[in-house]
């Protein structure tokens, strides 16, 4: 089964990227690189969804999710 996640990185002041999994709450890790940071998003995405199979929880995907960028002028 493949399962595809949107992830959100975002940079840091102090160098690095926090990375976030909206599909999945709490899902966030963080990489010194965009490379390491998309690397440990795909290790923490892995054992969140190991983690649901074994409490019998259901896998949440963003198949259902429409996204969108609004543009606002202040």
């Amino acid at each position: 089964m493949s399962l595809t996640y949107r992830i959100l990185l975002k940079p840091e002041p102090e160098g690095g990227y926090t990375v976030n999994v909206p599909a999945l709450p709490g899902c966030i890790t963080y990489g010194e690189t965009l490379e390491e940071a998309k690397v440990n998003a795909k290790e923490a995405i892995e054992l969140y969804i190991e983690s649901l199979k074994e409490h019998g929880e259901d896998i949440p995907t963003d198949a259902d999710v429409l996204e969108y960028n609004l543009l606002l002028t202040a």
